[in-house]
């Protein structure tokens, strides 16, 4: 079964009107830097969930988890198990900090904690608040390396599933989200992205359920030939600590949704847009425990594609790679209109992810560096002309990158590794921050190069090869575990500095 002009009409439709209804929002945000950054804190609660769930489901994940279950196991989804832990801590430490501290940026918080409140060039702005300038310049680095990664990695699927070329892919993906995403502001994004998360959970379970019920023998035959093959594991329970076992990916899913729903402007920017610190909690729970079984699903949809597949090894083509077993069977196997309704969710998970990231940068670059650099008060007319131009730039920036990056060998691998350098900083800068209330800003700064200096080497020993006279500084753990060591390095040695010098200030004082 080939695509036909009921999908194309059933994924133009629902893709436009996505759109338009994110246009419509430019009435409500015009003018106004407050809606265009938190919609004034006037959001449902279940809006702002729905959003922060699709914040989480990108395109990765809606390819990613199943290829990576049709290549091995559940191993993958023990990623997922970490989210209750991860959110529980946002609901009782990070979303009260963020809501007393009242401010749209996540990164408000580390000045107050590393810096001080002074005047430098006329604003009221610390030249010594190095962490909150630090930790916002990585997140915009990492979130245009975000925007072109999705972008690239929207585009190819959807190149082998529709022909298109990928550079106009992802040109015009680009382009259309950020013309909603520059007239509705923060409320377009927002309820743009509950739709889209409604569309794909709903595909996702189509298709699992068609792939269950398809098998020659009816359901049981998919668990007989599934179980056989040890598609249910969820990996070695051993103490290895250079392969992804259970506890290797439960750890390093812990630490990166710490990060997530922790520090991310992406989340903590949703945290502003509810109307109470208690339906921001109720919100984020809601969005954070609903992606455990839409992983679940995607997961599942990987193990049933393997057998299939194995039952019915004539409907694919020898040597398809495992992250492209998914889209065949979209293209291939899924009856004619919901061949587009899926394509339209995959496509509605990249635009997503996208806007999102465009959002929250421009309210990044208006918070932290326009507003404290300007010399006087910025005016709400100057606050949207910055919010405008930086959202273009930030999405024109992010296509050129997506466009650059065709050129690389293993994108994800790539944006993995930036990920993780930026990440490992930022996080264990704010652990240190929260946990220890009296931290000298010479002993965070020495703890963020040596976390960074932890980081690099953990990210750059795999290209350390055997025979190489350096393999004997090669790191003996596995990847995933780069930012799990960058955080508790800054962490550790932050804390440590902090109660020596206690301890050496009171001392002099009993001397």
């Amino acid at each position: 079964m080939e695509i036909t002009l009921l999908d194309y009409i059933v994924f133009f439709l629902f893709v436009g009107g996505v759109a338009l209804f994110g246009c419509s929002f430019y009435f409500r945000s015009h003018g106004f830097p407050a809606a265009f950054t938190a919609a004034e804190g006037n959001l449902p609660t279940w809006v702002v969930g729905m959003s922060i769930f699709a914040t989480f489901v990108s395109s990765i994940s809606f390819l990613g988890l199943p290829g990576d279950a049709y290549k091995s196991n559940w191993n993958p989804f023990v990623f997922s198990l970490s989210i209750p832990i991860a959110t529980w801590l946002a609901a009782k430490v990070f979303i009260p900090l963020y809501r007393r501290v009242n401010s749209v940026s996540a990164y408000h918080y580390l000045e107050q904690r590393f810096g001080y409140r002074g005047r430098w060039y006329g604003a009221r702005c610390s030249p010594k608040s190095w962490a909150r300038c630090y930790v916002a310049v990585c997140y915009l680095l990492t979130q245009l390396a975000r925007i072109g990664s999705i972008l690239l990695l929207l585009a190819l699927p959807l190149h082998t599933m529709f022909g298109w070329d990928v550079a106009s892919i992802i040109i015009w993906t680009g382009v259309a989200t950020l013309v909603y995403t520059l007239l509705g502001g923060i409320a377009a994004v927002v309820w743009t992205d509950a739709i889209q998360g409604i569309i794909l959970i709903v595909g996702a379970l189509a298709c699992a359920l068609l792939l269950t019920f398809s098998m020659p023998e009816g359901p049981a035959q998919l668990f007989e030939i599934a179980s056989a093959h040890g598609k249910f594991s969820l990996g070695s329970f051993g103490a290895s600590l250079t392969e992804p076992t259970f506890w290797v990916v439960l750890v390093y899913g812990l630490f990166v949704n710490m990060q997530n729903y922790g520090i991310d402007q992406n989340y903590v920017q949703r945290y502003m847009t509810t109307r109470s610190t208690a339906e921001a909690v109720k919100s984020t729970l809601f969005g954070g425990l609903l992606y455990i079984p839409v992983s679940l699903v995607f997961v599942y949809i990987g193990t049933a594609l393997f057998a299939y597949y194995t039952a019915r090894p004539e409907l694919l083509p020898a040597g398809t790679p495992s992250d492209q077993v998914f889209p065949w069977f979209i293209v291939h196997g899924l009856p004619t209109g919901l061949t587009g309704l899926v394509i339209a969710s995959l496509f509605s998970a990249g635009m997503s992810t996208v806007a999102t990231s465009i959002n929250s940068s421009a309210t990044i670059v208006l918070t932290d560096f326009a507003k404290r650099l300007a010399k006087g008060e910025v005016t709400e007319r100057r606050s949207m002309k910055t919010l405008y131009v930086t959202s273009f730039v930030v999405g024109a920036l992010g296509i050129v990158m997506g466009l650059l990056m065709m050129r690389i060998d293993g994108v994800l691998d790539a944006w993995w590794k930036l990920a993780s350098i930026f990440s490992g900083g930022m996080l264990g800068l704010f652990l240190l921050g929260v946990v220890c209330r009296s931290v000298r800003r010479a002993h965070a700064v020495l703890a963020v190069v040596l976390g960074l200096l932890a980081i690099a080497w953990m990210s750059l020993s795999p290209l350390i090869n055997e025979g190489s006279p350096f393999y004997v500084l090669r790191s003996p753990l596995h990847t995933y575990l780069t930012i799990v060591v960058g955080t508790t390095v800054i962490f550790v040695v932050g804390f440590l500095l902090t109660a020596l010098s206690k301890r050496t200030g009171t001392e002099k004082k009993v001397n």
